[in-house]
């Protein structure tokens, strides 16, 4: 699979923090089964810790996907190195997937993997907003690319494709300076406060405050994409489903769409019908096997 930037025979399947149907979101386990399910390529989400190390973990807090607890811009790599990523799952690792000490990760262990896999794939990175250290986390991804061998103008890292996104917009547009904006996502989607309050720990009031903050993002967000300052357009799968007069007029303005999280078939058939580019998913295998049999279909004689 080569990344032509025309319409593909099927959607690119990336995987959503690895194959995190199968093993915990994030871990090497996680990543080395997305590439043996044969991903296009992978999404992962990156925090900094206290001494300014490039993560991989969705949440600001380390309560629901480790053994630890508080902000993961409190803790020390090291620090982090001791905690559990892996068994709130409750999937067996096999051993060939590494030991449960092996499973948390940082940028540049994931871009070792990616390089290993000695085939073109992509790497959606999700930069984590809000952050501790607000725009910093932008400087320091980039620099940590750089020092791995990124050329900004390609966005290619040996055979690893990266993109970059947020529903920051101030994330998006700082990234602008530097990268191609064909190489930029622009997140958008319905906010939810409860799901905010709880992703956040935040309170009542401070949640509801958080989400204002988030609504006004959005709406900057969807201009960003009505104005095409960027080459993908990066809508939740129930977005989609809701908006369908921003999708079409962002669709036929030539935006590359990278749609998140599709796992049933049903989302899969809609974003095949509409002529998404990118699913991203938590179950890759599930969702190639069924685009592989939709084009098998398709090609059969009437």
């Amino acid at each position: 699979m080569t990344f032509d930037e025309s319409v593909p025979e099927r959607p690119l399947v990336f995987a959503h923090r690895g194959a995190s149907a199968a093993f915990a979101e994030h871990t090497r386990a996680a990543y080395l089964q997305a590439i043996a399910d044969g991903a296009d390529g992978v999404e992962c989400d990156v925090h900094l810790t206290r001494d300014q190390h490039a993560v991989l973990i969705h949440d600001a807090n380390l309560d629901r996907t480790s053994d630890g607890t508080g902000p993961v811009a409190d803790r020390t790599l090291a620090e982090l190195r001791l905690l559990d990523f892996s068994s709130w799952k409750g999937a067996r690792i096999p051993e060939k997937y590494g030991a449960k000490s092996e499973q948390f990760l940082t940028l540049p262990e994931l871009l070792n993997i990616l390089r290993g896999t000695g085939r073109p794939i992509g790497l959606a990175i999700e930069l984590k907003h809000p952050s501790p250290y607000q725009l910093r986390l932008e400087d320091r991804v980039l620099g940590v690319l750089r020092s791995e061998g990124w050329d900004a103008a390609t966005s290619m890292l040996d055979n690893v494709r990266v993109s970059f996104m947020s529903f920051s917009p101030d994330s998006v547009k700082h990234l602008l300076r530097t990268v191609p904006a064909e190489h930029i996502c622009q997140l958008v989607d319905d906010i939810d406060v409860d799901e905010i309050r709880d992703e956040l720990s935040l309170g009542h009031l401070a949640g509801g405050a958080v989400a204002n903050v988030m609504r006004a993002a959005q709406l900057e967000g969807e201009r960003i994409l009505d104005d095409c300052e960027v080459g993908l357009a990066g809508p939740g799968i129930i977005y989609v489903r809701e908006h369908a007069r921003n999708v079409q007029r962002w669709l036929e303005s030539g935006r590359r769409f990278r749609v998140w999280t599709v796992d049933t078939e049903r989302d899969v058939a809609l974003c095949q019908g509409l002529g998404v580019h990118e699913i991203t998913t938590n179950k890759p295998a599930r969702v190639l096997a069924q685009l592989q049999s939709s084009s098998q279909q398709a090609q059969l004689p009437s």
